[in-house]
């Protein structure tokens, strides 16, 4: 503070501190007003940029909504489109099968008949032709049902024993003709599967060693290894490189090796497929020029468990004179029956085209087994007929359903009534092992 005493001197160095002091208060404020405004003005920038930012983030979310939607559109249309694929491949197989059934049967009853050399040179060509187009067959209906999403597996007791009866039966001709050796390892495991899709995948593992091996074999047999039983299936063949080993599993893939090799290179993409669906790990092995292994993991079940225990072959002559009425609204098929039941298997058979016939047919003679088919016109069905046929016999006769409708419905009717059930084309020396098993 200045005083009137103090000398001017003095009175001029209080004023120069004092002066000082308010310059530097008036340059805080500045410098204080100047970073207030420099934040406002950085709030207005960022809030504009926020604005951007959510108009752009607004947009981006409305063109995801809208990609959704046409996905979402795109996905339903090819549900959809697999669904009327399967709907019409399941409808159509049994127009397909029908006339391919009927055929096998006539060639088989043929090939019982006295022929020339070039009689049979053409029969096995058209056998050799018929299997090709069975094989494609049941390959693309497999394909179709391992495909959609609605597929029903039945898991039951397999006993393998049976299985490789049945392979050996089925595949030991192929093998003869390629001069291979075909062993199938006597076996008295159980497994839990579907009893279907095992045997597919069985023929297929098969079926594809014999066709890729030229020289020495193919054994088919099962380890044990704890819980699991390694459905197993080596071939004496040239082996898989190490980088195809992914890609023979794939469609319409065949190796380089095996091109002059019947077959549409399906069988294992089905191989995969079914064993992905049920589960089962598979495994494949392979050394160049010295073989394949092909190893399916398999559920052991006790064996006591299991339907019925392993049964030899039924001989033929176990049928001779043993009765069966037969339900088939197809005039060719009726006679193929007729033809196999009575000359190859010596039966007695009674062919009728619908559940009126048939009824009047059972009450002049009681069957000792009834083979209807599944689909037979006029809204009746296999179901229906054995349904119909028992209760007017007073009896639950033994009956086999034939059928070219690969539906779960079918075999879960089938599987209440105690009925078989046989997918179409029907092999002739499966039809007497599968009535002489029934009938024994």
């Amino acid at each position: 503070m200045l005083r009137d005493d103090d000398p001017p001197a003095r009175q001029v160095e209080k004023l120069q501190r004092i002066n000082q002091v308010l310059i530097e208060r008036i340059d805080r404020l500045e410098e204080s007003r100047g970073s207030a405004w420099s934040m406002f003005q950085a709030a207005v920038a960022l809030e504009q940029e926020v604005l951007t930012r959510t108009r752009q983030l607004e947009k981006a979310m409305a063109d995801l909504s809208q990609r959704n939607r046409e996905l979402a559109v795109a996905r339903s249309s090819a549900e959809e489109a697999n669904r009327s694929k399967t709907r019409f491949l399941r409808a159509a197989s049994h127009d397909l099968l029908q006339p391919l059934s009927a055929a096998r049967l006539f060639l088989a009853a043929l090939t019982d008949t006295p022929m020339d050399a070039q009689q049979q040179e053409l029969t096995e060509r058209l056998s050799g032709a018929f299997e090709s187009v069975e094989q494609l067959m049941h390959a693309v209906l497999d394909i179709s049902r391992l495909d959609s999403q609605r597929i029903e597996f039945h898991r039951q007791p397999v006993p393998l024993g049976d299985l490789f009866r049945r392979l050996a039966t089925e595949f030991a001709p192929l093998a003869e003709a390629k001069g291979l050796r075909l062993s199938f390892v006597p076996t008295d495991a159980v497994v839990e599967s579907d009893p279907v899709f095992l045997r597919r995948i069985a023929q297929n593992l098969v079926s594809n060693a014999i066709k890729y091996t030229n020289r020495g074999g193919v054994v088919v047999g099962v380890r044990r290894r704890d819980t699991t039983g390694w459905l197993s299936v080596y071939d004496t063949g040239l082996g898989i490189p190490a980088v195809d080993r992914n890609r023979v599993f794939d469609e319409f893939q065949r190796l380089g090796n095996g091109s002059d090799a019947p077959g549409m290179g399906l069988g294992l993409s089905i191989v995969r497929r079914a064993c992905v669906k049920l589960g089962h790990p598979l495994r494949l092995e392979s050394e160049a020029m010295r073989g394949t292994l092909f190893r399916v993991g398999l559920p052991l079940i006790d064996a006591g468990d299991a339907p019925g225990k392993a049964r030899q072959e039924v001989a033929t002559a176990t049928l001779r004179g043993r009765m069966a009425l037969v339900i088939e609204n197809d005039r060719a098929m009726r006679r193929g029956y007729e033809m196999i039941l009575t000359d190859r298997l010596g039966m007695m058979a009674r062919v009728t085209g619908d559940i009126a016939e048939a009824i009047r047919a059972l009450q002049a003679s009681t069957p000792d087994i009834i083979i209807a088919d599944y689909h037979l016109g006029n809204g009746e069905t296999g179901i229906a007929a054995i349904k119909a046929l028992r209760a007017a016999a007073g009896q639950q006769l033994p009956a086999v359903m034939v059928t070219a409708h690969r539906d779960p419905e079918i075999a879960r009717a089938c599987t209440e009534m105690g009925v078989l059930l046989m997918e179409k084309p029907v092999r002739p020396t499966e039809l007497g092992e599968v009535l002489g098993r029934i009938l024994d």
